[in-house]
């Protein structure tokens, strides 16, 4: 969020997309009974056997890994974009389907020495394992070909897996045929809201995917252990299986268990709030932006997110300590004394968890039992009503909806519960973050998602859209409106000025014909949403004191239209 502690690595599309113009699409043709793998290690799970990687930039890996017991790591650096390729027999004048599961940064798939047209795909960031595939034909002496993957320069390591090139066997002993994986064992219901459940299951050794069941008909299928089945009634009950898959076919369904929807109703925690609500984040620290007390915070910020709580040295727990030097000597007392009084005028003031420098894994039950008891004891201590996650590395959709659900528990109903995600991590209901959204949707407040420092996504069309436009704020919203968020739970987290993030940032004007757009289809850009989303929470900014910095000219704009909204 701020550009000194919160700065991001921006996507830089630019090259992709260039490069991406010489990429060689073919249709998928169906394999033979008589095809093999003919890829050598093609799940890792020998290290790196059979493989070369460029400058030392790859290495097996343990977790995550799609299927089995290793994964492919490489990581681009300098000059280097980390190839790593393997040479494999082929038969001459044959058809090959080329595929892998693909994770984390820019990832690319291709084969080269085909002997005809040499052919490569690939995806952008994916934050969820995704598949790659191709086909290629080789020549008429064509005996062998280079088979590789790579990332992008200066980018985020990628992660492989499951590696396949499926045709004649080309005699070089490549990886044997997969059987029809076992059944999944351990399925079980993560969370339950008024129309959606959301399940969980363990993974399978083998399995490429898996497919999920509901009363007896297939619903959905996922790449990962985890799914969230939308659309249902409320105060209903559905029983529901799964089966694992891979090229070898689907396994036997598991054991069936019983999801409950609960009743209908605004779901979500959070006391009482407007219905519609701005977000600001409250700097304990002094970078260059105008030094604020609560009591400073303008009133057109109905939840004020006090950032941050810091990380301590043991697992999952957190602390939070006033920066009464760095704030002209705030003192505590003055601090507790201000939080209440904002909280007699109706506002909310939580602490924020995170950050691009707050580090806290909640990976376990013993972290998660940490996490919740930290943190409910920085709210007994400063009054604040809630926690908002703002975690940038990495969450564990396991153990945080753990922790959260036992933070509940602790602080009742009244429990503001806020989430800050950047854009990548809300383009799928596969990644942690939108799957911890979605396992705690009855006692979460908002997601404020950062469309800024992000670069270029995908919206909920399936197409591309830049930062820094109605489009990008409205098309990325809708991923969230439709995968399984209501309406009041959704909100635009923007900076405040261009001194309040590295890129992204938009006039007031921009958030507010989103704001439009998006709860009365007026004001749209190129994309229109299906439908309108009138209960929309609202925006979100940092921070409140990047605002004051330029003369609170966020919140006198994006504060009464936010308010004003149907």
């Amino acid at each position: 969020m701020d550009p000194v502690r919160r700065r991001r690595r921006t996507r830089l599309w630019s090259g992709a997309v260039t490069a991406a113009l010489a990429l060689s699409l073919t249709a998928v043709g169906q394999a033979s009974a008589a095809d093999v793998n003919n890829a050598k290690n093609a799940g890792f799970e020998s290290g790196l056997s059979g493989w070369t990687c460029s400058a030392n930039s790859g290495t097996a890996v343990s977790s995550p890994v799609h299927a089995g017991a290793g994964a492919l790591k490489a990581t681009p650096a300098g000059q280097d974009n980390a190839r790593c390729s393997q040479t494999v027999a082929v038969k001459p004048n044959a058809t090959y389907t080329l595929s892998a599961w693909v994770q984390g940064g820019y990832a690319y798939l291709g084969a080269s020495g085909t002997g005809t047209t040499d052919v490569s795909t690939w995806t952008p960031d994916s934050a969820s394992w995704k598949q790659l595939t191709t086909t290629f034909t080789t020549g008429a002496s064509t005996t062998s070909v280079s088979v590789y993957l790579h990332g992008w320069y200066g980018q985020a390591a990628y992660l492989a897996d499951d590696v396949s090139i499926y045709g004649p066997d080309g005699g070089g002993g490549g990886d044997p045929a997969p059987t029809v994986p076992a059944a999944p064992g351990g399925l079980a219901v993560s969370g339950t809201t008024s129309s959606s459940v959301s399940l969980a299951w363990n993974a399978v050794s083998g399995a490429t995917g898996y497919n999920v069941y509901r009363n007896g008909s297939k619903v959905t299928a996922v790449s990962g252990t985890s799914a969230t089945v939308t659309g249902l009634a409320a105060s209903t009950a559905y029983s529901f299986q799964v089966t694992a898959t891979n090229a070898a076919g689907e396994s036997a369904k598991s054991a069936t268990v019983t999801g409950t929807t609960t009743s209908s109703g605004n779901p979500g925690g959070g006391g009482t709030l407007p219905k519609h609500a701005v977000t600001g984040y409250w700097q304990n620290f002094n970078n260059g932006a105008t030094v604020q007390k609560i009591s400073d915070v303008p009133a057109q910020y109905d939840i004020i997110a006090v950032a941050f709580a810091d990380a301590t040295t043991t697992p999952g727990a957190v602390s939070f300590t006033l920066d009464s030097a760095g704030l002209g000597g705030y003192t505590v007392d003055q601090f507790k004394a201000d939080v209440k009084a904002k909280q007699a005028a109706g506002k909310k003031v939580i602490v924020s968890v995170g950050g691009q420098n707050g580090t806290v894994s909640v990976s376990d039950p013993t972290s998660a039992a940490n996490f919740a008891n930290s943190v409910y004891s920085v709210m007994q201590t400063y009054g604040f009503d809630g926690v908002d996650i703002d975690l940038e590395n990495g969450i564990n959709p396991t153990y945080m909806t753990q922790a959260l659900r036992s933070l509940a528990a602790k602080a009742g109903p009244s429990l503001i519960l806020t989430m800050a995600p950047q854009t990548i991590d809300m383009q799928s209901t596969s990644a942690g973050y939108f799957q911890t959204a979605l396992n705690v949707k009855d006692i979460l407040t908002v997601v404020n998602m950062q469309y800024y420092n992000s670069g270029s996504m995908l919206g909920c069309d399936g197409k591309v859209y830049s930062q820094g436009t109605v489009d990008f704020l409205t098309a990325l919203a809708c991923i969230q409106l439709e995968g399984g968020l209501a309406p009041s739970q959704v909100g635009l987290g923007l900076p405040a000025s261009t001194r309040g993030a590295g890129s992204g940032y938009v006039s007031p004007t921009v958030v507010n014909n989103a704001l439009d757009c998006l709860t009365k289809l007026t004001n749209c850009g190129s994309f229109k949403p299906s439908r309108t989303y009138p209960d929309l929470r609202g925006a979100m900014t940092w921070s409140t004191n990047w605002d004051a910095t330029a003369g609170n000219a966020w919140s006198n704009a994006v504060g009464p239209h936010v308010h004003a909204l149907p």
